[in-house]
């Protein structure tokens, strides 16, 4: 039978003769009474200009944590000017404060960055070199998608129309309020702003067609892209990072499963479903709230704002925007899927992954969405 053993609290006798100032450390001083010992030397008041002897012959119990408070006390009084000297210390003790003695914090020194070529260049290097590695992996995760897609075209039974229900529901469903809202303000607040200007020119009604024309070719799909990245994109990595995390991904490849099918496939193929039908109702939000604001502020009634929308915008104007979207669904799934893959086994590398999967997804919808205004301006739509 086991017995608890009480531990002695620690316990400090100061003796002052003339100049020299003697320090009689009693008790335990270990974990267990670490926080005595701190309260303990808080409240001594000492003269620097003293020599200090501190005596630990009459400790009991000593382990790494109380030496570490007596190495501080002894560095503290240091440095405040006095002399310190140990006394009492037994062979093991002394072994003891010898190893804190050599294993000091180094002092904080400031990195100093300097402007330099060199470093500018080898900077840019090495942002090279990391887009090279991502446009190689995204590469990967495509043809592997490209391989998969054609198993399933023969073998349907692969298709996993469950999972590509789960995603969709996520993806598209549970995003429909926040698009809509945020699609509802903007376009209120292109209506309210192209009205201001145009109407010093007795041009309001034409803010009807700029918001038309604005709204179905480029802002509803862009505008809905970011929310998409910024929601799903984000979710996927975090999700697909997490299974990295508890060794999922790898027990797949164990079971023989493919990564691409099981996990990939299914998000790529809800985010091209779903990025339409969301640009759609961003698309009418947009309008909605356009026509509400022109009515409101400029005094053009609904009717006079749909009969000029059905003079300024045709089938074409619509389709133009909704061509983008499953692109650029492909883009933020195949981003939020490679950055997902690349978290290993911490907390801060999944943070800085999805980071990096939301800043890349929105980079690279912005730059397709030029890609594709060159290519519409090219063609005469």
């Amino acid at each position: 039978m086991a017995f608890l053993e009480k531990n002695t609290p620690p316990a400090c006798a100061c003796e002052s003769d003339h100049d020299v100032l003697r320090m009689r450390l009693s008790g335990d001083w270990a974990i267990s009474t670490a926080a005595k010992a701190e309260t303990l030397l808080e409240g001594l008041k000492l003269d620097p200009r003293q020599q200090v002897v501190i005596d630990v012959c009459n400790i009991g119990a000593l382990d790494t944590s109380g030496a570490w408070i007596i190495h501080r006390l002894r560095g503290l009084l240091e440095f405040n000017g006095s002399r310190v000297s140990l006394e009492g210390l037994s062979e093991k003790r002394q072994v003891l404060f010898g190893e804190l003695e050599h294993h000091h914090p180094p002092v904080f020194k400031p990195e100093r960055t300097r402007i330099s070529l060199v470093r500018l260049l080898e900077a840019t290097g090495r942002q090279v070199v990391a887009i090279w590695h991502d446009l190689l992996s995204m590469l990967h995760i495509f043809g592997s998608l490209g391989m998969v897609l054609v198993t399933v075209l023969f073998q349907p039974k692969r298709l996993r129309g469950i999972s590509i229900a789960v995603q969709f529901d996520r993806s598209c469903i549970g995003a429909v309020p926040i698009v809509t809202l945020m699609s509802f303000l903007i376009g209120a607040i292109i209506s309210q702003q192209g009205g201001f200007y145009l109407k010093q020119f007795g041009a309001d009604l034409y803010v009807v067609d700029l918001a038309g024309i604005l709204v179905l070719r480029e802002i509803g799909v862009i505008l809905t892209a970011i929310m998409v990245a910024g929601r799903s994109g984000s979710a996927f990595t975090a999700e697909i990072g997490a299974m990295r995390m508890r060794e999922e991904v790898d027990a797949l490849h164990v079971i023989g499963l493919s990564v691409t099918e099981v996990l990939v496939l299914p998000r790529i193929l809800a985010l091209m479903l779903a990025l339409p039908i969301l640009t759609f109702l961003s698309d009418m939000a947009s309008l909605a709230g356009s026509g509400l604001v022109a009515w409101a502020y400029l005094d053009i009634p609904p009717a006079a704002f749909l009969a000029r929308l059905q003079e300024a915008i045709t089938m074409q104007t619509l389709m133009v925007g909704l061509v983008k979207a499953p692109f650029m669904a492909l883009i933020v799934g195949l981003i939020a899927c490679v950055e997902g893959l690349k978290v290993e086994g911490s907390a801060d590398s999944l943070g800085r992954q999805t980071t990096m999967s939301v800043v890349k997804a929105i980079f690279l919808v912005i730059v397709v969405d030029g890609l594709f205004a060159i290519f519409f301006a090219a063609i005469g739509v």
